[in-house]
């Protein structure tokens, strides 16, 4: 891929994941923005935080990992974005609160940011589009200017439509999915189910070819856990990447996905050939699962990466 210059936007939640413990902060654009941050990248964050205990943790993250806030907004009447967490037998349990600052995104303040820096790439998601406030937000943003769409589709019950999920489609060049979520574009759109155990079947590419051409897509990628990743192209080119490094001790999968987009999005920016960076892509996001939470703790955590990736 070519290098590409201009400043990757990143529109959506940050917020804080409530355990009895404590709380540690996350949102998975905010995990992306933090991800290219530590890789030397300079991705404006788009989001919109309350004056509360939350939002300080929150601003202090910026600060941390060096992100800009020209695009951090503050609302004076909503908190900061909560989610209860609740450890089962069965896993966790989310409880994704309503009526958060990130439901509340400025569209003014979001276009004046955002041409402070006219961006080459915008990344985003559904969760900060269950408010029509946000919503309007990133339409707006997605109509200033022609950069390349990346779309993290997180389909959450309860929270994000399948009207969303179709009209972020149709706005998307990029759009990146797990297994589950393919099987709900399929059902949606294609009317069929598929084993997606194989996907290099006639028919799961036959049904991936099909949600490109139906929403005008670049390419469709497909994370598959363990099993590494899919990128399918709009020209039918379809890359198998099934060689994941796999972690010695296996913690959560948490932000996983949200490592790999990152690491996807960097690429583009290095202009790293596209199978090199869908297989650092996967080895990033491999490495993620070995640590408790979303992004790593400690910076020192990039380094060995770094080191090998961006020497050059």
């Amino acid at each position: 891929m070519d290098m590409v210059t201009g400043p990757i936007v990143v529109f959506g939640e940050a917020l804080v994941d409530d355990f009895l413990t404590g709380q540690v902060v996350g949102g998975a654009p905010f995990n992306v923005a933090r991800n290219l941050a530590a890789f030397g990248s300079a991705p404006l964050m788009v989001t919109r935080i309350g004056d509360d205990p939350a939002g300080v943790l929150l601003r202090a993250q910026f600060e941390r990992f060096g992100l800009a806030q020209l695009g951090l907004q503050f609302d004076a009447t909503e908190p900061t974005g909560r989610v209860l967490v609740e450890r089962g037998d069965d896993g966790h349990r989310f409880t994704i609160l309503p009526d958060q600052a990130y439901d509340r995104i400025d569209s003014a303040a979001t276009l004046a940011a955002a041409g402070a820096r006219t961006p080459s790439t915008i990344y985003f998601g559904t969760l900060a589009q269950r408010h029509p406030t946000s919503r309007g937000a990133l339409r707006a943003l997605l109509r200033s200017c022609d950069a390349l769409r990346y779309l993290d589709l997180n389909v959450r019950d309860g929270q994000v439509s399948e009207r969303c999920v179709f009209e972020s489609l149709h706005e998307a060049d990029i759009v990146k999915v797990n297994e589950e979520e393919l099987q709900d574009l399929f059902s949606w759109y294609t009317h069929t189910r598929h084993d997606t155990g194989d996907m290099g079947s006639s028919s799961v590419r036959g049904a991936c070819a099909a949600l490109i051409r139906i929403f005008s897509l670049e390419a469709l990628i497909v994370t598959l856990g363990p099993r590494g990743s899919v990128y399918f192209g709009a020209g039918g080119a379809t890359l198998v990447h099934a060689d994941t490094v796999k972690p010695a001790h296996m913690v959560d999968t948490v932000g996983a996905g949200d490592a790999f987009s990152a690491l996807f999005l960097l690429g583009r920016e290095r202009g790293w050939p596209l199978e090199l960076t869908l297989a650092r892509a996967n080895e990033f996001a491999g490495a993620v699962c070995a640590i408790a939470g979303a992004v790593p703790a400690e910076r020192t955590f990039y380094a060995p990466y770094i080191a090998r990736w961006l020497a050059d």
